[in-house]
């Protein structure tokens, strides 16, 4: 098995991964207890699927007992720009780096599958596989700690001494028995850039995330209104958060996306406000149409861009928010109400 898995490593490198690495589904014993701890503390918040299915999230040889080996895959999105600085950029949006093109969960699997055609034939059709890429109950992270692409910083992300921050993960299952590479041992030392960098100060300590203070989570999965004392904190972030990511200086090691399909979109990289404001439905789906913005819908993302004009300081922007103030969707009336409030306008509403 050491020569497929050679064999493996460099198929993975001739589709389009950045790593790979091989380790057992029942190595990351402590998965389960942390996971029901963060649930038990409500830190999820609105994302009710972790705890529904904690039993399968927390033992990948659970999910697949029929599994013997998992293959963890990186691949780079490195960005060819600063990410932050559109932050000072307050009448224009601020889109995580990840979300500026292409739909990963797309690409990530027909790579995958790519890769998994190849392994049942070089393995002579035995082996069974199921590829998964973010959209099961199955904790990637932990697992590209126990394979060794890299190891949970301090922002629980996975980091990488090679690919630094940027990078997505996927996954193999099968049921071939392949030797395994070794976990990565922990790398962040006394920096703690990750934690101070925070706009909402969503980490209680160190490796710990409370998702409700979070600002991808808040633009990205929070139905209704975002709590009004985090809404000033998240500044002009409309579609999830880079600042912990960023910050990191293992990024140093980082490397642009080489797939053409995660490079920024000119119309993404730093939006105009008052157009995204301006999206109907037909309008948003349109514009966002491939990309992994359309998931959360016109309303949540009209949402998010009213609380950014509301943070803008832009008196000119004010007529795009009261523009809004009598909008069909109840959230989107009481972000254009908080964001005219903000601006010293007046928005007439009940």
């Amino acid at each position: 098995m050491q020569d497929l898995a050679a064999r493996l490593k460099a198929e993975a490198e001739a589709v389009g991964f950045s790593a790979c690495r091989v380790c057992k589904p029942w190595d990351v014993p402590q998965v389960a207890e942390r996971l029901a701890a963060f649930v038990a503390q409500g830190r999820h918040g609105q994302m009710g699927w972790m705890a529904e299915r904690m039993h399968w999230r927390g033992a990948p040889d659970v999910l697949w007992p029929e599994a013997r080996s998992v293959i963890m895959l990186a691949e780079e999105y490195g960005p060819d720009h600063d990410p932050l600085e559109v932050l000072g950029q307050r009448d224009r949006a601020a889109i995580s780096v990840y979300a500026q093109n292409r739909d990963y969960h797309d690409v990530v699997k027909k790579r995958l599958k790519r890769l998994g055609r190849w392994l049942i034939e070089a393995a002579g059709g035995a082996p069974e596989i199921k590829v998964f890429v973010d959209t099961a109950p199955v904790m990637e992270k932990p697992l590209g700690q126990a394979a060794g692409l890299g190891w949970q910083g301090k922002h629980t992300n996975l980091v990488s001494r090679d690919l630094g921050s940027w990078f997505f993960l996927g996954c193999i299952f099968t049921t071939l028995e392949l030797p395994v590479d070794g976990a990565e041992v922990d790398h962040c030392g006394s920096c703690r850039r990750c934690l101070d960098v925070c706009p909402t100060d969503a980490f209680p300590a160190p490796y710990q995330l409370d998702a409700r203070r979070c600002i991808s989570y808040l633009t990205i999965e929070h139905h209704g209104p975002v709590p009004v004392d985090l809404r000033a904190k998240m500044g002009n972030r409309i579609y999830g958060c880079d600042d912990c990511l960023a910050v990191c200086p293992w990024n140093k090691f980082a490397r642009q996306a080489h797939e053409v399909k995660y490079h920024a979109r000119d119309d993404l990289r730093a939006p105009e406000l008052r157009g995204l404001a301006g999206l109907d439905d037909a309008g948003f789906r349109a514009r966002f149409s491939g990309s992994p913005i359309k998931r959360i819908g016109r309303d949540r993302f009209v949402r998010n861009v009213l609380y950014a004009i509301g943070n803008s300081g832009d008196s000119k922007l004010l007529d795009a928010a009261q523009a809004l103030c009598e909008d069909a969707d109840e959230v989107v009336r009481d972000a254009a109400r908080w964001a005219v409030d903000r601006l010293g306008g007046i928005h007439g509403g009940s």
